[in-house]
């Protein structure tokens, strides 16, 4: 039985009528919302976490399964990082447990040609629901849900969190959590917030984004000199640039090449700045939109070559992009 997201994070007790529950797809967020819901509603049941690994190389579920609990009768089993490599033992666990054996599996994108997914889709006794990336109008959502009862949330605060996740649901839960837990009297202040979460406000490197997609060489070598880029920071400067050239392709793919910039602008959410409007504006200008996703592509590309490489010089790497920016910029 094919179920929504958004349906389960609402009311995650429809899971329980269910036998089995297989949850897909690339948002991790959504995924360990939906987790950990499903693990406060299990209160009183032994819970057990499998990965994929353990069952292929040994009986552990098929003993999991089999085995009856010293302390509870009910049983949840989590059974992480799944895929078609353990079909075989997941449909056997599914035909040889109990009613008082709940099973909860976690994967990864899953194809709709994949046996697994087929098996859940097709039965009235399973469930399954793919988690889709978020963007920022579930975001939006999302913090206006967690922080319902708060005064003082505006437009302008709601925008600050979602900069300073690169989109991630799971970094916005952190900072929901440190918001909470510092406004206890549910009055939020934005210089407070700005304080509590850390948000960075690097106008250095600020200027050298907006420079670089503007496409003016002579500034660039200048600020580059200027410029301190920390080593530590690079994961900001790389959130930093995708957030904006995500910005800049929304708004080309709303245009669809009209070029009434100004007009869509004033009706994204979250609203763009107003200082920040004319140099969005120069910079579409100066852009095209198989250049931006050229550009996107190459920010995650640089983003896996730091993560593997621990010894390389995170700032000479990020001098290198904002180089390639403003030589994109600047070819037509």
């Amino acid at each position: 039985m094919i179920l929504k997201s958004y349906i389960v994070e609402q009311n995650v007790e429809v899971l329980k009528k269910y036998e089995a529950t297989l949850i897909y797809g690339e948002n991790k967020g959504i995924k360990d919302d939906v987790v950990n819901q499903i693990k406060e509603q299990s209160i009183g049941s032994e819970i057990i976490t499998l990965f994929e690994h353990d069952i292929l190389k040994t009986d552990l579920l098929y003993e999991c399964i089999s085995n009856q609990s010293l302390f509870t009768e009910n049983k949840l089993i989590f059974i992480q990082e799944a895929s078609e490599k353990i079909y075989n033992q997941i449909e056997e666990s599914l035909n040889k447990k109990n009613k008082e054996i709940q099973i909860c599996i976690i994967s990864e994108n899953l194809e709709k040609k994949s046996k697994l997914r087929n098996l859940f889709e097709k039965s009235s006794k399973l469930a399954i629901f793919p988690c889709y990336k978020d963007n920022e109008r579930t975001l939006i959502n999302y913090i206006n849900n967690h922080l319902r009862d708060y005064k003082g949330l505006t437009g302008e605060i709601t925008n600050l969190i979602i900069n300073n996740s690169n989109l991630d649901r799971r970094i916005i839960k952190n900072e929901l959590i440190k918001i909470k837990d510092f406004f206890l009297e549910k009055k939020i202040n934005k210089s407070q917030v700005l304080e509590i979460l850390n948000i960075k406000n690097d106008s250095g490197f600020d200027e050298l984004r907006d420079k670089a997609l503007m496409g003016e060489k002579t500034q660039i070598n200048k600020l580059l000199s200027e410029t301190e880029i920390l080593n530590e920071e690079a994961f900001f400067y790389l959130s930093n640039l995708n957030y904006r050239i995500l910005r800049l392709h929304e708004i080309m793919k709303i245009t669809d090449g009209e070029n009434n910039y100004e007009e869509t602008i004033d009706r994204l959410k979250p609203p763009v700045f107003w200082k920040d409007r004319p140099i969005i504006i120069r910079q579409l200008k100066k852009w095209s939109k198989s250049k931006l996703e050229e550009i996107l592509i190459k920010i995650g590309e640089t983003e896996i070559l730091m993560k593997k490489n621990s010894y390389i010089r995170n700032d000479i790497i990020i001098k290198d992009l904002i180089l390639r920016l403003v030589n994109k910029a600047t070819t037509s």
